[in-house]
């Protein structure tokens, strides 16, 4: 009987680590200072101030260059101080570019096609997401193969659609052509994949929720992070298009970029009027940022943490 029993203990003590191990490692997960944050050193503040100041210098340099007169910008070095012309010479660019038609005609523009491609991108994205039809990965390579296809090669053919349809030389010929895009399709796809959970959609069907239903009430509310970022970048990239309103549009109805090169248009360029102009085109866009920037980098990290 002392045998049997010498021959089951170690049997018995075989059998504790395993249950122990993860006692253990949930013990030395509590040791002190296992959450703690972590704090950036110094060279983090350096190497970020650095590159604050790095992205800031343009904008201060076109202040300064708005600020002086075209002798004083053209001397070597350039100014590093600002002058005393700044608002005479935004008042001359404002004049000269027409820059008040030419904001309202940018604002009509990228608010519309960030609008529309924002809801268009989200409502294709959740199809080629979640959906499932014939043909699926057939369209979705087509719409990712259009972002290989360089704009100038279509130019010829959209101008004279724009002709045939009567919108030539109107603000429609810049909207349409680019109320929706591959890239913000492609982009919200790839966050409703991860992001949206097959069980809501299957608890909307089992509750009668078409598929509209469903993307009104479920997936808007999930896509806000990535709407948000999409709205940002499409505005951005709308407002500052050149080359299109260029071709569609004409000086009296211009957009910003296109009513920038009446400042450029003499024998002899004013560059301390043409900075100050670029600076009037660069403010809404500022504005924007510093309004809405906590909600799109909230959105930012919102999304990252989701996916």
């Amino acid at each position: 009987m002392t045998t049997d029993i010498a021959q089951v203990r170690p049997q018995a003590r075989d059998l504790n680590p395993p249950a122990a191990a993860p006692a253990r490692r949930f013990s030395r997960a509590l040791r002190p200072g296992a959450g703690r944050q972590h704090h950036a050193g110094p060279l983090a503040y350096i190497l970020l101030g650095i590159a604050a100041l790095a992205s800031l210098f343009p904008l201060y340099w076109t202040m300064v260059a708005a600020s002086t007169d075209n002798t004083r910008v053209s001397q070597t070095p350039p100014p590093f101080v600002p002058g005393p012309n700044l608002f005479e010479n935004l008042g001359r660019a404002w004049r000269e570019a027409s820059m008040g038609q030419a904001m309202l005609n940018s604002m009509i523009v990228a608010g519309t096609i960030a609008l529309a491609t924002v809801f268009f991108a989200t409502l294709a994205g959740f199809a080629f997401a979640k959906l499932r039809f014939r043909g699926r990965n057939l369209l979705l390579m087509l719409v990712i193969g259009t972002m290989m296809v360089p704009p100038q090669l279509g130019v010829v053919p959209l101008f004279m659609m724009m002709a045939d349809l009567g919108w030539g030389q109107s603000l429609p010929s810049v909207i349409f052509p680019t109320l929706v895009s591959a890239v913000g399709v492609f982009f919200m796809r790839q966050y409703l994949k991860e992001a949206l959970p097959d069980e809501l959609i299957e608890a909307g069907r089992l509750d009668g929720a078409h598929s509209l239903r469903i993307f009104w009430s479920i997936v808007l509310p999930i896509a806000r992070p990535p709407m948000a970022v999409l709205f940002m970048i499409t505005f951005v990239h709308a407002w500052n298009d050149f080359f299109w309103p260029f071709i569609a549009l004409d000086m009296t109805n211009p957009t910003v970029p296109v009513a920038l090169t009446q400042l450029s248009a003499g024998y002899v360029r004013d560059q301390s009027v043409i900075m100050a102009g670029a600076l009037l085109g660069t403010l809404p866009l500022l504005a924007m940022f510093i309004v809405f920037g906590r909600q799109i980098v909230g959105g930012i990290m919102q999304g990252a943490v989701k996916g």
